[in-house]
């Protein structure tokens, strides 16, 4: 790696998801790290884009690039998909986000009414909902969390979690989640790049789950998988590297920074060891050029 390359930053959250900064300020965070490239991918919205790239255009040296992270389920897991590059007023684009917007409303009111019937009723206009937008916004369990915190008097969001809204908990409702393939379709339709983000965590040998999901996402229009990503160590990059070059995949990366929300994750180095190497950007664009 050229160690005068700068470093940047594909995977990010903002306030439109789950997020503590704004999409201003992400910017101003990304500049201030100095870094090439930064990402806005809030969780199935778009909506922060416009504010990301108008603070983008007072910032010459720092390219910032539209984004979004689309959650499918693969299987019987969860599988995230990344989209860089997306024109978030595409028509098929919008309608998949509207899609889920509307999902992800329905959850949300089924969750609240859980919530009540256990004994931790919530207001439509809890300050952690309202600071988000209100009820009708890209509301997750973290909203959930940080109002049941403020309510409550619960010690802090992983408590809310261990007790009501983590998987198969008390208050837990599943969500209705896409097929990749459909997600993939629509970031392409964007004339984005649909990446596999964060394939594998540390405390799991998932190599063969890797290769056969890469694979198989290949096949159905994949550009690219999450080599460099905040809980990887040395041997996962080297994983998802090699997985990468024997399914013709380009390589992404960043630290998946929620600001408050994830204190120890810091734009561009993540939990502290991440760097992401410009060289990577001019890949991704290559590709972008050569499939539309």
């Amino acid at each position: 790696m050229n160690d005068f390359q700068r470093s940047i930053d594909l995977h990010t959250h903002s306030t439109a998801s789950d997020g503590s900064c704004t999409p201003s300020e992400l910017i101003e965070l990304a500049a201030a790290a100095d870094l090439a490239a930064v990402a806005l991918t809030d969780h199935d919205t778009a909506a922060g884009i416009p504010e990301f790239l108008a603070a983008a255009r007072k910032k010459p040296s720092l390219l910032a690039i539209p984004g979004v992270e689309l959650s499918t389920r693969y299987g019987s897991r969860e599988l995230h998909i990344v989209g860089l590059f997306v024109d978030p007023e595409e028509k098929v684009f919008s309608a998949y986000l509207e899609k889920e917007r509307s999902r992800r409303i329905k959850r949300n009111r089924d969750m609240k009414l859980k919530l009540g019937f256990l004994g931790y009723p919530l207001s439509d206009d809890e300050p952690a909902f309202v600071a988000a937008g209100g009820m009708e916004a890209n509301l997750g369990r973290p909203h959930f969390a940080q109002a049941l915190v403020e309510k409550y008097g619960f010690p802090d969001l992983r408590t809310v979690f261990e007790k009501l809204l983590g998987t198969n908990k008390a208050a837990y409702i599943p969500r209705e989640y896409s097929a990749p393939a459909e997600a993939i379709t629509a970031i392409h339709s964007s004339g984005g790049l649909a990446i596999w983000a964060h394939p594998i965590y540390r405390d799991r040998n998932e190599r063969a789950y890797v290769r056969r999901v890469a694979r198989k996402l290949s096949e159905r229009g994949l550009d690219g998988i999450e080599g460099y990503y905040s809980l990887f160590g040395p041997p996962e990059t080297a994983l998802v590297l090699e997985v990468a070059q024997q399914f013709g995949l380009a390589v992404s990366g960043g630290s998946d920074f929620h600001g408050e929300r994830s204190p120890n994750i810091s734009l561009g180095s993540g939990a502290g060891k991440l760097r992401v190497p410009e060289s990577l950007l001019l890949s991704l664009m290559e590709r972008k050029k050569q499939i539309h």
